[in-house]
């Protein structure tokens, strides 16, 4: 196949709605492989040793973006560092800390609400307009939240009962609502391959810490084996490299608008996936919940309509 024709393929519509239905899948699968792994490997392990792999396939690829722009991150360095913590470093790590006490399907659930923090932490942060319908959207997507977080049930949180992992994936939200808004203010005139590979580094480095701490004090880290070998690959590659790729031509491709709407399909998969493989069953709360996080966040995409958000890679 000659340039111009995989140039042409690559532009087609098709090839691109294929692959925004892809990457939400990815990304359920992120969540259900985390928690149907993650009595094998810590999470902070897991979390590590997935944006190490990642780096490995990647650098050879980015490597020489890095060193013809090395001026650029050089004198980036500090705002490429706060951007990796929040996105690389934090975001997944608190993922995968919170599979260790909730289920999948919530951990999905609440992650579809990354366009309602992200829209609320520009509020704050950076003064953005909320229209009267983005509040509202706003507003129901947090009841939403609050909804699944309680399991249906007030006292939950009225008596401070609710599960931890719901609680930090709440946090992993926010993180990742906060790594958007400072991506704009602070955006790094980088190509997206050198970026992506130098915030994979930079994450890296953010967790190692951490990850020594959880090593020798706390886990003792975890046995590599075929069942912890293929889970690791598959964050490295599917939610991270190739959901990052599919979803960043997509929006190229068809639109922020449309791209944004296939991430609702997240929650959607992450139900199936976790019903077959972890045995999960979904309540009357779910329901509820993902219905009013659904209205919520089609009627604050609606009134922003800015862009698509910037989703985990």
């Amino acid at each position: 196949m000659s340039s111009e024709s995989a140039e042409s393929l690559l532009k087609t519509p098709g090839l691109a709605y294929a692959g925004l239905v892809l990457t939400p899948l990815f990304w359920a699968g992120n969540a259900v492989v985390a928690r149907g792994t993650v009595e094998s490997i810590p999470p902070l392990s897991m979390a590590f040793w997935r944006w190490v792999i990642a780096l490995a396939i990647l650098l050879p690829f980015g490597l020489p973006g890095i060193w013809r722009h090395r001026q650029i991150i050089r004198q980036r360095l500090g705002s490429m560092l706060a951007l990796a913590t929040f996105s690389v470093g934090a975001f997944n790590s608190l993922l995968y800390l919170a599979a260790t006490s909730t289920t999948a399907t919530n951990i999905a659930l609440i992650n579809a609400t990354i366009p309602i923090f992200v829209a609320l932490m520009s509020w704050l942060l950076l003064g953005d307009r909320t229209r009267p319908l983005q509040a509202l959207g706003i507003a129901l997507a947090v009841f939403g939240i609050l909804t699944v977080v309680a399991r249906g049930e007030l006292a939950v949180l009225t008596g401070l009962q609710a599960q931890p992992g719901d609680l930090i994936m709440v946090a992993a939200v926010f993180s990742w609502g906060l790594f958007s808004v400072l991506l704009r203010r602070q955006a790094v005139p980088l190509p997206p391959l050198t970026f992506l590979t130098t915030q994979i580094l930079l994450g890296a480095l953010v967790i190692l810490p951490f990850y020594l701490t959880d090593l020798l004090v706390f886990s003792g880290g975890f046995q590599l084996t075929g069942k912890t070998a293929l889970p690791l690959l598959y964050f490295a590659v599917f939610p991270g490299i190739l959901a990052y790729a599919f979803w960043n031509h997509g929006v190229h491709t068809v639109g922020p608008p449309r791209a944004a709407i296939f991430m609702y399909l997240t929650p959607v998969f992450a139900s199936i996936l976790a019903g077959i493989f972890l045995n999960e069953s979904l309540g009357l709360f779910h329901v509820a919940g993902g219905l009013l996080i659904l209205a919520g966040l089609l009627l604050a995409t609606r009134a922003g309509r800015t862009a698509a958000p910037h989703k985990p890679g």
